[in-house]
């Protein structure tokens, strides 16, 4: 049984204890003397984790704010200081199943239009004071307020209202129907923080707490010795840093003056593990990079023209030289198969077709174009310059404005009229293509906006019936890959690399090693 053996695994990695795991299996319906074989089991091949040691982690940019604040997270370094500051009210596991944090149960009604959450009793913030309904409900509120700053305000545009029933009760109401609330509530951004809290440094309940902050060049963390969960939590310090530069970033974790880098380059994947002291993690995911084409202005809004850039994309290549097969093609849509039933098989590839990519160029008027690429997407500044060459070869001038990560969100990023972008997984097809390309979403990087589209990101929410859900979900796929203004020629693994003496990262594909997450289960060997 699947569920079993992602349990032991959790188990083995420390990311659940003794008691949650017979609890799961109890919920299973595995019987009490079953359920111990199977900790014996796991028990047996599990690793030992070792408390105390610290850790420096690397990403590879600031975010534009470079935020305390949850809500206003951006970037993979935000990401992951939301997860190792706050806690959410559910979280996602490695096999995508949904388990209670900050909320000990939840339960829907049945048109998914009302949703009840039982918050577990005794969680303290850090900076003092217990969790109650009304921080959560101040807390989301926030996303629904009017001028709200949050990035994922699309998700609750159908919030009636967020109601504390009760100290430890809270009650959602919506307009419509949305079957994808819970996973919704999974994302950073969703954390919960002190009602009312300024400070940043206190309001949170996570398993660590804020030590100093610089923003733009690093936070330092501390175990939370009073964080409610008793699992985890072995490393008595985390660093949070940003190396913009690729090989500067994969240089500082051979020097050894990091521990952990995201997105280590390519064509050193093989370097770092020659070291014989440090590991690559692969794990397959919906992360892409690709094209935004604003389709407010030109050449964006040239159809022709995009279309000749989508054929012009040797995907192939780009997996087999660029990425070392750490990836898969793309088809111009974000939801691959990482996202299970939600991924439209049924949809053609978008094949390399230099011929038909002039004979589009030619209709669009166009001889040439301006790119904006920085490294911000594993080997996208490599991909764009086998499409560069490529598309010289059919008389096409594709050049290659070269800028630095550092800002590149906040200047380049819905600005610029063709830029490169990329974009993490989220927990279900229709989060995915709402936030970006939801009518006129705080995130639609390509200003496409379509009445259908709005429609069906709608109606999947409310359908229960998987056949029709998959229809609906495939005629947003193409939708996406024939009318808006991005170009997506390759999904890329997550790639990561760390000291062989850290443990406990787990392969969920929502983030960097195995999810944001990491800081609560990782250890340090001695």
């Amino acid at each position: 049984m699947k569920e079993i053996k992602t349990f032991q695994q959790m188990y083995r990695d420390g990311h659940v204890n003794r008691r949650e795991f017979l609890s799961a299996m109890g919920a299973l319906g595995i019987t009490a003397t079953t359920a111990g074989s199977l900790l014996t089991s796991a028990s047996a091949l599990a690793a030992t984790p070792t408390r105390g040691g610290s850790v420096i982690w690397a990403s590879n940019i600031h975010g534009p704010d470079d935020t305390l604040d949850p809500i206003l997270g951006t970037s993979t370094i935000d990401y992951t200081r939301a997860n190792t500051m706050y806690n959410g009210l559910i979280q996602v596991w490695d096999d995508m199943s949904l388990h209670p944090e900050l909320a000990e149960e939840w339960s829907v009604n049945s048109n998914a239009t009302e949703y009840t959450f039982k918050i577990r009793k005794g969680v303290e913030f850090h900076n003092g004071g217990e969790l109650t309904a009304s921080d959560v409900v101040w807390s989301m509120n926030r996303h629904i307020a009017d001028g709200s700053p949050s990035s994922i305000k699309a998700y609750f545009s159908s919030v009636i209202e967020w109601k504390a029933v009760d100290k430890y009760t809270v009650k959602l109401s919506l307009s419509s129907p949305d079957s994808d609330v819970a996973y919704k509530l999974t994302v950073p951004q969703a954390k919960i923080i002190k009602k009312n809290s300024m400070d940043k440094w206190g309001a949170g309940t996570g398993p660590y707490t804020l030590d100093a902050f610089q923003a733009g060049v690093k936070s330092v963390h501390s175990r939370n010795n009073n964080y409610w969960r008793d699992t985890g939590q072995w490393l008595d310090g985390i660093e949070l840093t940003a190396i913009t530069d690729p090989t500067a970033r994969a240089q500082a974790l051979m020097a050894g003056s990091v521990d952990m880098i995201i997105i280590p380059p390519n064509n050193l994947l093989k370097r770092i593990e020659a070291t014989g002291k440090h590991t690559v993690l692969s794990t397959p995911a919906g992360v892409y990079g690709g094209i935004c084409c604003l389709k407010n202005t030109e050449p964006g809004s040239n159809d022709d023209f995009v279309e000749g850039l989508r054929y012009i994309m040797d995907r192939e290549k780009m997996v087999r030289k660029v990425l070392k097969g750490h990836g898969t093609v793309g088809n111009d849509h974000p939801i691959n198969k990482s996202y299970g039933a939600d991924h439209c098989h049924e949809l053609p590839q978008k094949a390399y077709d230099p011929e038909k990519a002039k004979w589009h160029f030619n209709k669009s008027g166009y001889s040439e174009a301006e790119l904006y690429v920085a490294p911000v997407a594993a080997g996208i500044e490599d991909a764009m310059l086998i499409a560069q060459a490529d598309a010289k070869k059919i008389g096409f001038n594709l050049k290659l404005k070269r800028v630095p990560s550092d800002g590149y969100w906040g200047a380049v990023w819905m600005k610029e009229p063709l830029n490169v972008v990329s974009w993490l997984q989220r927990p279900t097809a229709n989060m995915m293509m709402a936030i970006q390309f939801g009518p006129h979403g705080n995130w639609n990087d390509t200003f496409w906006n379509s009445d259908r589209m709005g429609e069906l990101l709608k109606g999947s929410l409310a359908e229960t019936d998987a056949g029709k859900r998959h229809e609906m979900h495939c005629e947003m796929q193409k939708l996406v890959s024939t009318e808006s203004g991005i170009v997506i020629p390759y999904h890329t693994n997550i790639l990561d690399a760390h000291d062989s003496k850290i443990k406990g990262f787990s392969n969920c594909p929502l983030g960097s090693f195995g999810g944001n997450g990491w800081a609560e289960h990782i250890w340090r060997e001695a």
